[in-house]
């Protein structure tokens, strides 16, 4: 792979892999920061081995690599890319300012981005709808997402399911086809009204 300057896309993925500070699937990346990592930019990424990437189940997940932490270290101090627009010019002379404020306390990145702490059940079960689905907006059953969700029970995990669907990128659903429910799916159901729902969907940011 050529030594080549990155581009505003992969910038940007590298960005956001630091300030996540920890593996990430493509569909939370989308639904967190607007965008995901596949094609080109992934290629590009993974062999420069700025970023490892892995199937988990079916959507990528992505880390930054050793290679792509000192990256984004240097990148701190670096020159602003050219042709950038102002939000990008900005960007970079807060980039400056971080990077001048760790120089100064003798600090690295580890010591300023943690991975987030998910501190509600909305927050685990968005975590596992991530997991399960490939793209944002995929239907994930409720079968799954149940049985990934350790130590919480079913009333609690109706009640956070109920608060989700407030969002409106977010559908639960009922499976069409009806014939193809199991016991457990339909055990998994969420009722809505005089509905069972089988399939939850959370779409992007």
């Amino acid at each position: 792979m050529p030594d080549r300057k990155l581009g505003v896309k992969e910038r940007a993925v590298m960005f956001a892999l630091m300030a996540e500070a920890r593996k990430i699937s493509n569909p939370e990346l989308s639904r967190l920061h607007g965008f995901v990592l596949d094609g080109e930019e992934r290629r590009v990424l993974n062999d420069k081995g700025l970023v490892d990437s892995k199937r988990v189940g079916r959507p990528y997940v992505h880390d930054l690599t050793d290679k792509g932490w000192r990256w984004c270290a240097d990148e701190l101090l670096a020159d602003r890319p050219a042709g950038a627009d102002s939000l990008g010019k900005g960007f970079y002379a807060v980039l400056a300012g971080l990077g001048r404020y760790l120089d100064r306390a003798e600090l690295g990145l580890a010591d300023l981005f943690h991975p987030r702490e998910l501190d509600t059940l909305e927050d685990r079960i968005r975590a596992t709808y991530d997991k399960l689905a490939t793209d944002p907006g995929d239907y994930v059953s409720l079968t799954d997402l149940r049985r990934d969700l350790n130590g919480a029970t079913r009333v609690e995990v109706d009640e956070a399911l109920l608060a989700l669907n407030r969002d409106p990128r977010v559908d639960i659903a009922p499976n069409e086809d009806q014939e193809s429910l199991t016991r457990q799916d339909r055990n998994a159901a969420l009722r809505i009204g005089r509905q069972d729902n089988h399939l939850l969907s959370i779409g992007s940011a």
